[in-house]
């Protein structure tokens, strides 16, 4: 609340001029209330008043004023727009042509190896086997010789014999020789059946021919001969 000191009063007893007047104001004379309704930001409708005629014309010129401004100014947001969603297009598409590349380099590498695979999957088998190749020729060539002998020829088969079984084991493969051991239809295959005294109902008596599996897969099933009760 103001002091009485906060106002200087002049000898004849007024208010000084420079002290604000704080006074309610009276509207003046020639102010004009009009009631006015707001449809836009721009646009301004007046309700009723006889002074419609110069309050609309302000408005209208106003509105004349920002339809040249607007426009620019949205032409110009429009083509930061396009610049930017230009720029974020052209990433996009190298980072897709690059990802392309990356997928045929991929898949050409994949069909490579797999084709080599296809080729050279028996490399190391057949590099054992030449070994044994290597012997069978020399057994061979020995055998021609006039001083051949039988007993050497007969160890250097056994020893060729020796080598292919220890290539063949190294790989995976199996030998299937079920003598004196139950018919079992999986791993074998019955070529005939036998009544033989004092021997069990399918126990396997001879083994025509050995199988083979490699690692947990039959390869060939061993043929052999099968007792069978005697009636």
């Amino acid at each position: 609340m103001p002091n009485p000191s906060d106002f200087e009063v002049n000898p004849d007893n007024k208010i000084n001029p420079e002290t604000p007047d704080e006074s309610p104001k009276k509207p003046a004379d020639d102010a004009i209330d009009i009631p006015v309704k707001i449809i836009h930001p721009d646009t301004v409708e007046v309700l009723d008043s006889s002074e419609d005629t110069v309050q609309v014309t302000e408005v209208e010129e106003e509105n004349d004023n920002d339809s040249v401004a607007f426009p620019e100014q949205h032409i110009a947001q429009l083509e930061q727009q396009l610049a930017e969603v230009s720029e974020k297009a052209n990433l996009y598409w190298d980072s897709l042509l690059r990802q392309k590349a990356e997928m045929e380099n991929l898949q050409k590498r994949v069909n490579r190896d797999l084709e080599n695979a296809r080729k050279y999957a028996l490399e190391k088998f057949v590099s054992e086997l030449l070994a044994v190749k290597d012997s069978m020729e020399m057994g061979a060539e020995a055998a021609t010789k006039p001083e051949a002998d039988l007993t050497t020829l007969q160890e250097g088969l056994t020893l060729t014999l020796r080598m292919l079984n220890t290539t063949l084991e190294k790989f995976g493969v199996q030998e299937i020789n079920p003598h004196d051991q139950k018919f079992d239809p999986q791993w074998h295959e019955a070529m005939a059946m036998q009544p033989i005294p004092n021997v069990e109902a399918g126990t396997i008596v001879f083994v025509h021919q050995k199988g083979y599996q490699l690692n947990d897969r039959l390869i060939r099933p061993a043929r052999v001969v099968v007792a069978k009760a005697i009636e």
